[in-house]
């Protein structure tokens, strides 16, 4: 493969079309649908159905197209580093963040860090709680900010930072007079939460039983952003992570805290194969400062009482039967 046929590839994917791709690229539509051609003749299958001008992916573009976008990320960075190394400056600094905490912490930790270490280029993407630690693992980054749990293998845990979840409501909404919002308050009311069944939601879902609040229909989604969204657009009350509801506030919509806590847990990683750099240490140690400084009562919790505050928070893993064992006797 060629590097000129992965980028066709990646633009028409992006574009719908091929002409609109050759725009993109600055190449002729001929040169774009041939290196296409050639792209699809040299793995063996057809990437895009053709409709007239414009086109559809096949199911095997759609699962190829994200290791080709992530490769020719991966491209851009060593043309970009080889740059730097041409005028001698130091390596950027690498971050994959959830959006929660890219958006409403990460922008911050960077201002403090700014100050004291400047440094010349950070590369900051935002993606979901695994793909953060898939970044991490394998080295596509220097640090990953994710939720918790954080037990993979071959990830170095630095520090693990607690707050409290936030309610967002309406600016206009009664319940923004209160000073603090109790669970009950969401009785019969529409409530805007999180989607992830592995991370938070769980927690949230298990309050809300045990209080015996029973919400009129729920709005989910996979970014506190879009809660926020919600709530300002008159759709429900949220309950979110505190990251993006106090690092970055949303017009029209009033964050309260709850009548009893419920802990957002995330923490800094980094891969355990490689030794963090000095900038990379600066950095964990700025994000530790911006979150004090952002989310009122903030616990820094040492990275050893990872495995004690998992089990805190869900128990000790139940114990299933095999079914292929027999039973003691």
């Amino acid at each position: 493969m060629e590097i000129r046929q992965l980028e066709a590839f990646a633009a028409v994917m992006s574009a719908g079309s091929v002409t609109a791709a050759g725009r993109l690229l600055g190449r002729s539509q001929p040169a774009v649908s041939r290196s296409i051609q050639e792209l699809e003749a040299e793995i063996g299958y057809p990437l895009f159905q053709r409709f007239g001008p414009r086109v559809a992916p096949t199911r095997e573009a759609s699962e190829l197209y994200q290791d080709v976008e992530r490769s020719l990320a991966s491209l851009r960075q060593v043309k970009s580093r080889a740059e730097q190394i041409a005028r001698q400056a130091p390596p950027p600094l690498t971050i994959a963040a959830t959006s929660a905490l890219a958006a409403g912490l990460v922008p911050r930790a960077l201002a403090l860090l700014n100050e004291d270490h400047p440094l010349e280029s950070v590369h900051l993407r935002s993606a979901a709680p695994e793909q953060v630690v898939d970044a991490v693992l394998s080295g596509i980054v220097d640090m990953g900010v994710s939720s918790l749990p954080l037990e993979h293998r071959g990830v170095l845990v630095h520090w693990i930072g607690e707050a409290a979840c936030v309610a967002a409501v309406h600016a206009d909404d009664p319940l923004a007079r209160a000073p603090r919002i109790a669970l009950s308050d969401f009785a019969n009311r529409r409530l805007v939460t999180m989607q992830n069944p592995y991370r938070l939601r769980p927690r949230l879902d298990s309050a809300f039983a045990q209080a015996g609040v029973r919400t009129a229909g729920v709005i989910e989604t996979n970014s506190s952003l879009n809660a926020l969204g919600a709530v300002r657009a008159g759709l429900g009350l949220a309950v979110l992570e505190p990251v993006t509801a106090l690092g970055l506030p949303v017009d029209g919509v009033v964050i309260r805290p709850l009548d009893i806590r419920i802990a957002f847990l995330f923490g800094v990683i980094t891969p355990e194969f490689r030794p963090p750099s000095a900038a990379t240490l600066a950095a964990a140690q700025a994000l530790a400062i911006a979150a004090a400084e952002i989310l009122p009562g903030f616990i820094l919790h040492d990275a050893s009482q990872h495995s004690a505050i998992l089990q805190a928070l869900y128990g000790e893993p139940e114990d299933i039967p095999n079914p292929t064992e027999e039973p003691a006797t």
